[in-house]
């Protein structure tokens, strides 16, 4: 018995120090979306600053398609050590598994929830062509003209699209939605006024809104947004219980061993709050959470319900 006990004790302490000594091997930050995005550009803020904090090299591999169940499902399958990450938008955490058949992970039982670094509303904006310039000129559209107003999304199920059906909703109005592959070329033909409105990301969408391009009419956070300080929320401008905002978050496999779940935790909070990334991510019009796994996992389960009673309601397909 004796012997036993003494083999579990070593046991226990060789993998508390495994624990405590990661990252020993390079670390994967999958992001399951193309090169170039906001949750790339995040990815890739939070490798370089926490390769520099630990000691160890930290890379992305993008790894697109299925509206992030791809890349998300890889993380899933990866054994639960900490040396296979996932920094994804909302999409393949709250959106996805309501929309899609046979999503290769359950989002409320396969991760760990680290941290969500960022978020950022989403601004309503008009066309060149568009004549409106307030929330009130909007309506009035949609009600003169009910279900043939357009409004660009980045596709079905992004924030920009439940952007867009939570207004209706809250406006008893009903729109004409316009889903794109992509950020790029919705702004692109909002740009060139072959669609009326749209709910960008704030990021996507702030250089053409300071060059006059195009015209902002209200942001969907809850405080009006830093970089569009002139800009009122929905609910200022008289639109209630609209709030929503696009955010990226870090997660990885369920079961990481805890002190290696908490060295990450603590690493990710530190280089997104680092001066130099925390202020180039502000300009851009993200805004700094850092919460901690505990705040993050009640953050996901609330926006899971969420957006499952809406595309529920709604009746949203993915296609």
């Amino acid at each position: 018995m004796k012997k036993l006990a003494l083999l579990c004790a070593l046991a226990f302490s060789f993998a508390a120090g495994a624990q405590t000594s990661w990252p020993e091997k390079i670390v994967t930050i999958v992001v399951p979306f193309p090169a170039g995005g906001s949750t790339d550009t995040v990815a890739r803020a939070l490798a370089t600053e926490m390769q520099g904090k630990l000691g160890q090299t930290f890379i992305v591999d993008n790894r697109p398609g299925a509206t992030g169940t791809i890349g998300a499902g890889l993380v899933k399958r990866a054994p639960a050590d900490g040396y296979t990450l996932l920094v994804s938008s909302l999409g393949a955490f709250v959106v996805a598994p309501h929309l899609l058949a046979n999503v290769p992970y359950d989002a409320t039982k396969d991760f760990d929830y680290i941290s969500m670094p960022v978020q950022a509303p989403n601004v309503l904006v008009a066309s060149p062509a568009q004549k409106a310039r307030s929330v009130a000129d909007v309506i009035a559209e949609l009600k003169a003209r009910p279900g043939a107003v357009t409004f660009a999304s980045s596709g079905n199920g992004s924030s920009d699209h439940l952007s867009a059906e939570v207004f209706w909703q809250q406006t008893g109005t009903e729109g004409l939605h316009v889903p794109y592959k992509g950020g790029a070329p919705a702004v692109a033909d909002l740009l060139g006024s072959q669609v009326a409105y749209s709910f960008q990301n704030v990021n996507a969408v702030l250089q053409q809104i300071r060059a006059g391009k195009l015209h902002a009419l209200a942001v969907t956070g809850d405080k009006r947004s830093p970089v569009l300080p002139d800009v009122p929320t929905l609910a200022e401008a008289g639109v209630k219980g609209a709030e929503v905002y696009s955010w990226q978050g870090l997660a990885a496999p369920r079961g990481l061993p805890p002190a290696v779940k908490q060295k990450l935790a603590t690493s990710a909070i530190a280089a997104i709050n680092e001066p130099a990334i925390k202020k180039r991510l502000q300009d851009q019009g993200l805004e700094v959470v850092a919460s901690t796994p505990a705040e993050f996992t009640a953050f996901q389960a609330k926006e899971y319900a969420r957006w499952r009673d809406l595309i529920k309601s709604r009746n949203i397909k993915a296609d």
